[in-house]
C-alpha cells in the first residue's frame, strides 16, 4: 500500500505524518528544528525507520511551513510537492473537525489565523506570539526552555500574585468585567516571585494576547467557531 509522507518545515519543530490510501493516519512525529534541511532529512529518515516504511513505500512527499522554502528538489528522489501553508492549517482542521465556517488559530512559533468558509481559506491575520515567545521569555526569566517543564511550574502558580485583575484596582465590578478579570498582565510581578507564578504568568499572557488577535481578526465574518 503507498503511503503519502505529509511533513511540515517550521521556524523551531518539523513535523511528519504519513497518510495510508485508505485515509489511515501513521504515528505523527515532531522534532525539534536545528536548520530546515537537517531537520527535514533527519525527520523523514526516523520516521521511515520508526514505522519500518522503505523508500519504495512512499507515493508521494507533500511539504509545507515556511522551511520548505529551502527545499528545491525532490526528497530522497521522491515525487515532492509543496502545500501552502495558510490552506494547510485550513485543510487539516477541517480534516479534523467537520466544521465548514471557523476561524483556525495556528499556535506555532508565532501565531497564524486562517479563516475557512465553505472553500474559501483566507489567510485573516495572525500575531508575533506563540510557542516560540513563551520559550523565549521562559528561557531567559525560568532559566529553561523546556515547555513540558514550563507546564510543569504552572501547576503551582498563582496568577493573582503576577497579575493585576479588576478587584485589585475596583472595589465594583466594571460594565463586562468581573472583578476576577486580568486588568494587566504582569503588572503585579513582585522581584521575589516565585517560578511556579512566572511560568503561569507568561502562559497567561501568551495565551490572552493570542485569543485577543484571533477575535479581532474575525470580527465581520460572522464566524463564531474557533479551532486552535
Amino acid at each position: 500500500m503507498k503511503i503519502v509522507i505529509g511533513i511540515d518545515v517550521g521556524i523551531s519543530t518539523t513535523k511528519i505524518v504519513g497518510i495510508n490510501q485508505d485515509g489511515t493516519v501513521l504515528s505523527p512525529i515532531r522534532i525539534r528544528a536545528t536548520d530546515p534541511v537537517t531537520s527535514l532529512y533527519g525527520a523523514f529518515g526516523k520516521y521511515l525507520y520508526d514505522n519500518k516504511i522503505k523508500l519504495n513505500d512512499v507515493e508521494k512527499v507533500m511539504l509545507t511551513g515556511v522551511g520548505s522554502a529551502y527545499i528545491n528538489e525532490p526528497v530522497y528522489g521522491l515525487p515532492t510537492g509543496k502545500a501552502e501553508e495558510f490552506i494547510a492549517d485550513g485543510l487539516g482542521a477541517r480534516y479534523e473537525i467537520d466544521i465548514e465556517r471557523m476561524i483556525v488559530v495556528s499556535l506555532g512559533t508565532g501565531t497564524s489565523i486562517v479563516k475557512c468558509d465553505g472553500d474559501e481559506i483566507d489567510h485573516i491575520g495572525g500575531i508575533g506570539i506563540g510557542g516560540g515567545t513563551l520559550q523565549g521569555l521562559s528561557r531567559l526569566l525560568l532559566k529553561t526552555d523546556d515547555i513540558r517543564q514550563v507546564a510543569e511550574l504552572a501547576k503551582g502558580g498563582d496568577t493573582t500574585r503576577i497579575n493585576v485583575l479588576i478587584k485589585d484596582i475596583s472595589a465594583s465590578p466594571l460594565p463586562g468585567l468581573p472583578m476576577d478579570a486580568i486588568a494587566s498582565l504582569f503588572g503585579n510581578a513582585q522581584s521575589n516571585a516565585s517560578r511556579e507564578d512566572i511560568a503561569l504568568g507568561l502562559i497567561w499572557m501568551v495565551l490572552q494576547s493570542i485569543c485577543s488577535a484571533s477575535i479581532l481578526s474575525s470580527l465581520g465574518s460572522g464566524i463564531k467557531d474557533f479551532v486552535m
